[in-house]
């Protein structure tokens, strides 16, 4: 099984909305990849809680079957059109894939 953790370190504003709704926007773009192939067995993302200590603002946890999972999730239509908006609305990215 791989797992693949992403966060995004967000503008203040962007696309004309506030870092917060921008969060939430992302929330649900990458949501609705949860069933886009085969072999996606777990995703989950997180948004920062007011009042806590936080160096990004928006988290993907995913997990997938193996390798070829992983890929065809990368270039899925649905993920690859995501994408677009991450780019105009992020300050930073960090990504981490490791088998479990």
């Amino acid at each position: 099984m791989i797992r693949h953790i992403v966060m995004w370190k967000l503008k203040e504003h962007a696309e004309g909305a506030s870092r917060a709704e921008n969060a939430l926007k992302l929330k649900e773009k990458l949501e609705a990849c949860r069933n886009i192939v085969p072999g996606i067995l777990h995703l989950e993302v997180g948004v920062t809680s007011e009042g806590l200590d936080s160096t990004h603002h928006v988290v993907l946890i995913s997990d997938f079957e193996n390798k070829a999972a992983l890929d065809a999730y990368q270039v899925h239509p649905t993920h690859l059109a995501l994408k677009s908006f991450v780019s105009a609305v992020r300050e930073a990215r960090e990504c981490v894939d490791f088998e479990v």
